[in-house]
Protein backbone atom coordinates (compact mmCIF):
# COMPACT_ATOMS: atom_id res chain seq x y z
CA UNK A 1 0.00 0.00 0.00
CA UNK A 2 1.28 3.44 -0.93
CA UNK A 3 0.80 6.61 1.12
CA UNK A 4 1.30 10.15 -0.12
CA UNK A 5 2.32 13.01 2.21
CA UNK A 6 2.10 16.67 1.25
CA UNK A 7 4.87 19.01 2.29
CA UNK A 8 4.17 21.48 5.08
CA UNK A 9 4.60 25.07 3.91
CA UNK A 10 6.01 27.65 6.31
CA UNK A 11 4.66 31.17 6.30
CA UNK A 12 8.05 32.58 5.31
CA UNK A 13 8.41 30.16 2.39
CA UNK A 14 4.86 30.92 1.22
CA UNK A 15 5.44 34.66 1.44
CA UNK A 16 8.75 34.38 -0.39
CA UNK A 17 7.49 32.19 -3.23
CA UNK A 18 4.05 33.71 -3.74
CA UNK A 19 5.38 37.26 -3.27
CA UNK A 20 8.08 36.64 -5.87
CA UNK A 21 5.55 35.20 -8.33
CA UNK A 22 3.18 38.15 -7.84
CA UNK A 23 6.05 40.62 -8.29
CA UNK A 24 7.49 38.91 -11.38
CA UNK A 25 4.15 38.40 -13.09
CA UNK A 26 2.90 41.84 -12.06
CA UNK A 27 6.01 43.45 -13.51
CA UNK A 28 5.65 41.38 -16.68
CA UNK A 29 2.02 42.37 -17.16
CA UNK A 30 2.10 45.96 -15.90
CA UNK A 31 5.57 46.81 -17.24
CA UNK A 32 4.52 47.37 -20.85
CA UNK A 33 1.22 49.01 -19.81
CA UNK A 34 2.86 51.63 -17.57
CA UNK A 35 6.00 52.02 -19.65
CA UNK A 36 8.43 50.32 -17.25
CA UNK A 37 9.33 47.95 -20.09
CA UNK A 38 9.43 49.01 -23.72
CA UNK A 39 7.16 46.92 -25.90
CA UNK A 40 10.22 45.95 -27.96
CA UNK A 41 11.82 44.52 -24.76
CA UNK A 42 8.87 42.23 -24.14
CA UNK A 43 11.23 39.20 -24.27
CA UNK A 44 11.99 39.96 -20.59
CA UNK A 45 8.61 38.38 -19.80
CA UNK A 46 9.87 34.93 -20.85
CA UNK A 47 12.48 34.42 -18.09
CA UNK A 48 10.16 36.01 -15.52
CA UNK A 49 7.42 33.55 -16.54
CA UNK A 50 9.82 30.60 -16.41
CA UNK A 51 11.05 31.57 -12.94
CA UNK A 52 7.46 31.99 -11.75
CA UNK A 53 6.50 28.59 -13.19
CA UNK A 54 9.46 26.93 -11.44
CA UNK A 55 8.59 28.53 -8.09
CA UNK A 56 4.95 27.47 -8.39
CA UNK A 57 5.99 23.94 -9.42
CA UNK A 58 8.11 23.65 -6.28
CA UNK A 59 5.42 25.22 -4.07
CA UNK A 60 2.55 23.03 -5.25
CA UNK A 61 4.53 19.98 -6.40
CA UNK A 62 6.47 19.03 -3.27
CA UNK A 63 5.36 15.76 -1.73
CA UNK A 64 6.62 12.44 -0.40
CA UNK A 65 5.30 8.97 -1.07
CA UNK A 66 5.89 5.80 0.89
CA UNK A 67 5.57 2.49 -0.91
CA UNK A 68 6.26 -0.87 0.69
CA UNK A 69 9.95 -0.61 -0.21
CA UNK A 70 10.75 3.02 -1.09
CA UNK A 71 10.52 6.64 -0.03
CA UNK A 72 9.84 8.69 -3.16
CA UNK A 73 10.29 12.46 -3.02
CA UNK A 74 9.33 15.18 -5.48
CA UNK A 75 9.93 18.92 -5.31
CA UNK A 76 9.55 20.56 -8.67
CA UNK A 77 12.44 19.24 -10.80
CA UNK A 78 14.07 17.51 -7.80
CA UNK A 79 13.05 13.86 -7.73
CA UNK A 80 14.39 10.74 -6.17
CA UNK A 81 13.83 7.44 -4.48
CA UNK A 82 15.41 5.97 -1.35
CA UNK A 83 15.12 2.31 -0.39
CA UNK A 84 13.55 2.10 3.07
CA UNK A 85 15.94 -0.74 3.89
CA UNK A 86 18.86 1.74 3.43
CA UNK A 87 17.50 4.30 5.94
CA UNK A 88 19.57 4.26 9.13
CA UNK A 89 18.10 7.11 11.14
CA UNK A 90 15.45 9.83 11.10
CA UNK A 91 16.09 13.00 13.09
CA UNK A 92 12.82 14.74 14.03
CA UNK A 93 12.28 18.46 14.46
CA UNK A 94 15.59 19.64 13.02
CA UNK A 95 16.44 21.60 9.89
CA UNK A 96 19.21 20.66 7.49
CA UNK A 97 20.90 23.80 6.19
CA UNK A 98 23.05 22.18 3.51
CA UNK A 99 22.55 19.29 1.18
CA UNK A 100 19.46 18.06 -0.61
CA UNK A 101 16.28 19.70 0.69
CA UNK A 102 13.06 18.87 -1.16
CA UNK A 103 11.14 20.68 1.59
CA UNK A 104 9.06 23.81 2.08
CA UNK A 105 9.25 24.33 5.85
CA UNK A 106 11.63 24.16 8.78
CA UNK A 107 11.63 21.64 11.67
CA UNK A 108 11.01 18.65 9.46
CA UNK A 109 12.86 15.36 9.23
CA UNK A 110 16.46 14.59 8.36
CA UNK A 111 16.59 11.16 6.73
CA UNK A 112 20.00 9.49 7.02
CA UNK A 113 20.56 6.65 4.60
CA UNK A 114 23.32 4.72 2.93
CA UNK A 115 26.75 5.24 4.42
CA UNK A 116 26.88 9.06 4.68
CA UNK A 117 23.87 10.40 2.75
CA UNK A 118 21.09 12.53 4.17
CA UNK A 119 18.09 14.41 2.87
CA UNK A 120 15.73 16.89 4.51
CA UNK A 121 11.95 16.65 4.10
CA UNK A 122 9.01 18.47 5.71
CA UNK A 123 5.80 16.41 5.71
CA UNK A 124 2.65 18.04 7.10
CA UNK A 125 2.86 15.71 10.10
CA UNK A 126 6.30 14.48 11.14
CA UNK A 127 4.76 12.02 13.62
CA UNK A 128 2.39 10.43 11.09
CA UNK A 129 5.19 10.10 8.53
CA UNK A 130 7.52 8.49 11.09
CA UNK A 131 4.80 6.08 12.24
CA UNK A 132 4.13 4.99 8.65
CA UNK A 133 7.79 4.57 7.71
CA UNK A 134 8.43 2.52 10.88
CA UNK A 135 5.74 0.06 9.73
CA UNK A 136 7.86 -0.54 6.63
CA UNK A 137 11.29 -0.30 8.28
CA UNK A 138 11.22 -1.10 12.00
CA UNK A 139 15.05 -1.08 12.08
CA UNK A 140 15.14 2.72 11.62
CA UNK A 141 16.47 4.66 14.60
CA UNK A 142 14.38 7.74 15.53
CA UNK A 143 16.10 10.63 17.32
CA UNK A 144 15.35 14.30 18.07
CA UNK A 145 12.20 15.74 19.56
Amino acid sequence: MSMKFSSRKSGFFSLLVLGSVVFLMGFSICGPIFGWIERSDFWVVIPFSLISALLLWIYFGTYYQLTETDLIYRSGPIRGKIRISEIREIVKGKTLYSGLKPATAEKGLIIKFGKYDEIYISPVSNDLFVAEILKRGPQILISGQ
